[in-house]
């Protein structure tokens, strides 16, 4: 107590002494009361993270601001304790394009991953020479001669270490958006993007290729296999493709249909939330991943027999 006195004794004499200096020529003046000055010294605030987003909930129950500026504020507090190899696409999962790939291979893979920028590689998948623009691709079918190579763009690499907030202004300043993060031992580790970065703070962005139409959950290709959102209802694929998907098992059992999509079936059948390129043959139908996100299955390219006769 006569600690807590003698300080606040100590603040008075100076505050007293910041008054005076507040009537000489040129001092800047503080405009906030006496007693508010005293109450900031003796509470001053939060003064960690962890303080700041309990602040940030209080003010969320004080009706101050809603609960989705709140996430986009916890979201930028936390920003600043991750790093690239927090939020990056490892490496086996990485979408990249073969140089030596023919036109028609590059082309598909650029249509069934819906990536507007691609690494790419030559001989080793380690081997990244540089990224392409997806839109840049189609300067090779107008002129079938030019030089692939003639094409591709810097490849950007960061270090797993590096902090988001670091590698967001550095993404700004070059104007990249996609860079390769490489270990302590400079192999590829993953991949990152501008948006793995700003969904760190916004929440998963969806886009076209994310879309969920009711009635647009499965397309047919060109090549007569089907591709499917990972959140179509079971009942829809089994009665579009008229399997029985209870039976489907790979081991031959029954399941117990205790899930409501596509998606979640087959992970549980899987053991795992499976990644692009993944395979599974469940009620005679083949069942390839195209893509994944937010530890989802995104879309599905279907194939059978069956299937090549259009579904239903």
């Amino acid at each position: 107590m006569l600690g807590r006195l003698a300080t606040t004794a100590n603040f008075t004499v100076a505050d007293a002494s910041h008054s005076r200096a507040g009537n000489r020529p040129g001092a800047r003046a503080d405009k906030r009361t006496w007693f508010r000055r005293l109450v900031e010294y003796l509470d001053p605030g939060p003064d960690s993270t962890d303080d700041l987003i309990e602040t940030l909930a209080e003010a969320e129950d004080k009706q101050l601001i809603n609960a989705e500026s709140r996430g986009m504020l916890e979201g930028v507090l936390r920003l600043s304790e991750m790093t690239a190899g927090d939020a990056m696409v490892p490496a086996p999962r990485m979408d990249l394009l073969d140089i030596d790939a023919p036109y028609e291979v590059l082309l598909e893979q650029v249509i069934e991953t819906a990536h507007s920028r691609f690494p790419v590689y030559e001989g080793e998948r380690e081997n990244i020479i540089g990224t392409l623009m997806a839109k840049d691709l189609l300067k090779l079918q107008r002129a079938p001669n030019l030089n692939f190579r003639t094409l591709l763009r810097p490849a950007a690499h960061v270090p797993e270490s590096k902090g988001l907030n670091d590698l967001l202004r550095a993404f700004r300043i070059n104007r990249n958006h996609m860079a390769i993060v490489v270990d302590e031992f400079g192999r590829t580790a993953g991949l990152i993007t501008l948006e793995d970065v700003l969904e760190e703070i916004v929440g998963e962005i969806e886009d076209e290729f994310d879309s969920d139409a009711e009635a647009g959950d499965i397309f047919a290709l060109a090549d007569g296999t089907w591709r499917v959102a990972g959140d179509t209802p079971i009942e829809r694929v089994a009665e579009a493709f008229d399997v029985d998907l209870a039976r489907g098992a790979s081991d031959g059992a029954d399941l117990e249909l205790s899930f409501d999509t596509i998606g979640g079936l087959i992970a549980h059948e899987m053991g795992h939330v499976p990644g692009r390129g993944e395979r599974i043959s469940m009620g005679g139908l083949n069942f390839v991943v195209l893509h994944t996100k937010g530890g989802a299955v995104r879309w599905f390219k279907i194939s059978s027999p069956s299937a090549q006769h259009g579904a239903r």
